[in-house]
């Protein structure tokens, strides 16, 4: 574990954290698994000692005085199983009343780790997906949008050569059946709105989030150069997402690699609520007779504390004839993750499923018979949680319940 590898600002962050225990409070990982060496603050105080053990002139000294350095210390095999044991929602970071930048910290540390050999194994299976198939689950990257023949009323052409606006579907929306819904949902509310749009089919590749969680950024150049070109290849001045990791890195690091000037990047919520704030989509009117459907909205952690997105959905939500919204105990900045998020469902499944029930269980409390999201992976998991504990309750995406809400055409 080299300090070099980390900025100054990084390592300051080691020595500014006052231990005052808030993030320990709001982890939902140390919730999970009642075990508080999960939480930003241990892990803070290890990795200060791991990397004062490793500095040359500290060993010395301590040595000098007869000390042996790290003793009792984890190793980094051990420490890098406590950091990837994290599904990197970024609570932690919220509540932080120092402000220390632990999401980018926690994303170092694991590149750290996996550069130097102490990463669990499993996580390498990631990069040798994306870079032998393109996605995530090493599926034939030609057979992305084969979900469109799965659809009652598949519209024509919905692979082109030019549109205004790119729908960038996302390896989970693409692949996992449940998930194929979304962008089903999604195409039939674009084409309803009469939106110019297209998807890439085979020609879109994984955003490359994964590898940012799995420590391996160093394979993202190939990956982010070809998305951008084959966006730009087709005209468009909008890139579309329902996955909250595809936007958040096409956002904070595609930019890096590549000039996304002239691009628009906006998650389906922000595009439907525009929709609807412009009239452009015709809703089925609600019997006055019949019970409201009581729906709670779940913030996904990478589009709300990721990129700021909280009224967008609610306001659609609210727009919606016939459904009632009720808020959870946690929403908005403090809403509490499913656990399906950085890798965690690869590393430490049971610790993930825990976390899906402690959402889901808050779910329960408010009275809604439906749960609304923003992002396929939240719905992947809660929907699994839901399902195998025989729950009644229904799990749906925004675009989902939007989709079910249009007008049937005369």
């Amino acid at each position: 574990m080299r300090a070099s590898a980390f900025s100054f600002s990084q390592r300051l962050a080691l020595d500014a954290c006052t231990h005052c225990g808030q993030c320990l409070n709001v982890c939902p990982a140390v919730a999970a698994a009642n075990d508080a060496e999960l939480s930003a603050e241990v892990r803070l105080a290890r990795l200060k000692g791991l990397l004062r053990d490793r500095n040359a002139f500290f060993q010395n000294l301590l040595e000098s005085f007869g000390i042996v350095p790290g003793h009792g210390a984890p190793s980094l095999d051990e420490y890098g199983t406590s950091v990837f044991r994290c599904s990197l929602c970024g609570d932690c970071q919220e509540i932080c009343p120092v402000g220390l930048p632990l999401k980018d910290l926690w994303l170092d540390v694991r590149r750290e780790l996996a550069t130097n050999g102490h990463a669990p194994a499993k996580t390498k299976a990631i990069r040798a997906n994306l870079e032998g198939s393109h996605n995530v689950f090493d599926e034939d990257n030609d057979e992305r949008a084969d979900w469109i023949d799965n659809m009652r009323k598949a519209p024509r052409n919905l692979v082109r050569r030019q549109a205004d606006t790119v729908y960038f579907t996302g390896c989970v929306g693409a692949y996992f059946p449940l998930a194929q819904k979304i962008p089903m949902a999604l195409v039939q509310i674009l084409v309803n709105a009469g939106t110019d749009f297209t998807i890439m089919g085979a020609d879109e590749w994984c955003c490359g989030f994964p590898l940012l969680g799995s420590g391996q950024p160093d394979a993202l150049a190939d990956i982010i150069a070809h998305n951008v070109a084959e966006v730009k290849r087709r005209k468009a001045s909008r890139v579309v997402f329902t996955c909250p990791s595809c936007l958040q890195i096409w956002k904070e690091v595609y930019p890096r690699y590549a000039d996304l000037e002239g691009l628009e990047l906006v998650h389906a919520s922000e595009l439907v609520a525009g929709l609807v704030r412009d009239k452009a989509l015709t809703f089925a009117q609600a019997d006055e007779q019949a019970e409201p459907l009581v729906v709670t909205y779940h913030d996904p952690c990478d589009l709300g504390r990721g990129s700021r997105v909280f009224e967008e959905p609610r306001e659609i939500l609210r727009a919606l004839p016939g459904v009632q919204l009720v808020e959870m105990a946690h929403h908005g900045r403090h809403s509490l993750c499913c656990g399906g998020g950085g890798n965690l469902e690869m590393i430490d499944p049971a610790l993930s499923t825990a976390m899906a029930r402690r959402k889901v269980e808050e779910a329960q409390a408010t009275g809604a018979t439906t749960i609304v999201t923003t992002c396929q992976q939240c719905v992947r998991t809660m929907t699994t949680y839901v399902r195998r504990n025989k729950l009644g309750l229904e799990v749906l995406d925004l675009a989902q319940l939007v989709a079910k809400r249009l007008a049937k055409p005369a």
